[in-house]
């Protein structure tokens, strides 16, 4: 069996930053210049009491809106999320109850930011390929507003709350396809350079508890990560396919700001049309970039049946992954 992306729907919050709004509570920084240093006009934000549940739940629903999939047949949920509702249980188990999908379900988080749904395709195409299931309902889903400080300016000028909801269904393979081509990596000792220090086993002293709350990024050593592993990873992801960078017709990145992307695109030598850049009207939304990215390229007639697509996640952990597919399936 192969994997096919079936369809994507995403939501973001009605509650609007924009880059004037910055302005005014950092005179120093001109909206002019947030804008033009990360691409960014608006973000979305999260109301206090709205989690990332309640995020998933509306994509989710738009989901099964615009398709004739019926909740019964789903299988599997897979929820990448860095803002659970709680510690515990798996935030994926509360939304098995509140989308109203059977019991025979599978559902489970897991914690990835930036490269969450590349890591989140490859468990769908894993359980797909080995027959463990046949409609996955891959959620993506972050509020890491809670985490800003308030006077965190450079974190508020990138980072929005959204969500995405992705229906993976496996199909009979046509006996020309290879299986899916996966890349991943990782190195842990970057992690202090972008982190929430609290709210697990290693919490801070009480003292510390409220900083500690927030989020933490090194800018300047997540730029260096970035230009040093992202090349890497698409050569290592182009040879295990076979293929030459010539050969992919649109490259989807995890949109961390302009910034870096275009710095990415003249470092690795992708045309300027086909890299398709979505951040614009939401801003950083972790791990849902991609797939909102997707479905804006698609609706946009940049990405269309048949075409070879490179996507690559990177960010917090540190963590990166790519892959490469014919869209819409997953397989080469």
């Amino acid at each position: 069996m192969s994997a096919v992306i079936q369809h994507i729907e995403y939501f973001l919050p009605d509650s609007i930053l924009t880059a004037e709004d910055l302005a005014r509570e950092f005179p120093e920084w001109p909206a002019e210049k947030i804008q033009s240093k990360t691409g960014i006009s608006t973000r979305h934000i999260a109301a206090p009491a709205v989690c990332a549940s309640d995020l998933a739940t509306v994509a989710a629903e738009k989901l099964f809106c615009a398709t004739s999939v019926t909740r019964g047949e789903i299988d599997f949920i897979l929820l990448c999320t860095q803002s659970p509702d709680y510690v515990l249980p798996a935030t994926a188990c509360i939304l098995q109850d509140r989308l109203g999908l059977p019991n025979h379900v599978g559902a489970m988080d897991f914690n990835l930011g930036c490269s969450g749904f590349i890591y989140g395709l490859g468990l769908a195409a894993g359980l797909v390929e080995t027959g463990q299931a046949n409609l996955i309902l891959l959620l993506t889903a972050d509020t890491y507003s809670k985490y800003l400080q308030t006077e965190d300016k450079a974190t508020r000028a990138i980072f929005g709350d959204g969500a995405a909801a992705i229906l993976i269904r496996s199909v009979p393979s046509d006996g020309r396809s290879e299986r899916s081509i996966f890349q991943y990596g990782t190195d842990g000792k970057g992690a202090p350079n972008l982190m929430v220090s609290a709210g697990g086993s290693r919490d801070a002293e009480p003292e510390g508890l409220a900083q500690s709350r927030c989020l933490m990024m090194n800018g300047p050593e997540i730029f260096a990560f970035t230009m040093r592993a992202v090349p890497h990873c698409i050569e290592q992801v182009l040879s295990k396919a076979g293929k030459v960078l010539a050969e992919i017709d649109l490259f989807v990145f995890h949109q961390a700001n302009t910034f870096i992307l275009e710095h990415l695109r003249r470092k690795i030598g992708i045309a300027p049309e086909k890299m398709f850049i979505w951040i614009e009207h939401c801003g950083n939304t972790v791990s849902s970039t991609i797939p909102i990215a997707l479905y804006e390229a698609q609706r946009q007639g940049r990405l269309t049946n048949g075409m070879q697509v490179m996507l690559v996640g990177f960010g917090v952990g540190y963590s990166w992954g790519a892959t490469i597919l014919r869209w819409p399936q997953l397989s080469c």
